[in-house]
């Protein structure tokens, strides 16, 4: 099943702060997919990204893909944001607590919005688990500001559950889809078809992709020169 069981950015239910001075947030999923996600990412990332390069995450929620994804990449350079104030003030927790130095202070990207908040350019953008807790307009958004501030040269890497040729790829998945759209029915679980053609109108290359645990898929969407 994918490990997304939740309408939060990170794909799990968080749970109360466990201090009432702890601004930190738990999402479950994050402890199941997170070395995952930072094996395919040292895979995919080219070396000199990986040894100086910018990366935005978008959608970062409670921040603990940050915290554990920039330790493990320590040459990148770590931009996480989110929209919502509790999660970046979970971020920033997590960063005060147990971050690297090269993970940053969150910044309050709305990916919808017409202007994003960046100082320049940069090399990598990862988004786990956001595109099906949100509406079309959040995939439409995320594609356009990757086109906008990503370099030349530079991906957009995307985790979470996708259908494929028009299929659920498994059973849970189709009760996690229904489960969305019965709490908001802009929400579910996107073609990849769907994606693809999007990011291709947004000058991306056709997605890299590989299957993950979960019945979930990482994306490797590569800006065209």
């Amino acid at each position: 099943m994918s490990d997304s069981s939740s309408p939060h950015h990170d794909g799990a239910q968080e749970g109360a702060p466990s201090g009432a001075q702890d601004a930190r947030l738990h999402a479950p999923a994050t402890r199941r997919n997170r070395a995952a996600i930072a094996e395919v990412l040292a895979d995919w990332l080219p070396a000199e990204v990986q040894a100086a390069g910018r990366l935005l995450e978008l959608a970062s929620g409670t921040g603990e893909h940050a915290v554990y994804l920039a330790a493990r990449l320590p040459g990148l350079t770590w931009l996480p944001s989110d929209p919502d104030p509790a999660h970046r003030a979970s971020i920033a927790a997590y960063r005060a607590a147990e971050g690297s130095a090269n993970l940053q202070a969150p910044l309050d990207i709305d990916v919808t919005a017409a202007k994003w908040p960046l100082d320049g350019p940069v090399d990598v953008m990862v988004c786990c688990n956001m595109i099906h807790i949100a509406p079309w307009a959040a995939a439409e958004g995320l594609f356009a500001g990757a086109a906008r501030h990503l370099k030349p040269g530079g991906g957009l890497y995307l985790y979470g559950p996708f259908k494929q040729g028009g299929a659920h790829t498994a059973p849970s998945n189709a009760q996690f889809d229904a489960a969305l759209r019965a709490q908001d029915p802009a929400w579910g679980v996107r073609d990849l078809e769907e994606v693809a053609a999007l990011a291709a109108r947004q000058g991306f290359a056709p997605p890299e992709v590989q299957a993950m645990p979960a019945n979930n898929l990482s994306l490797w969407f590569a800006k065209q020169p």
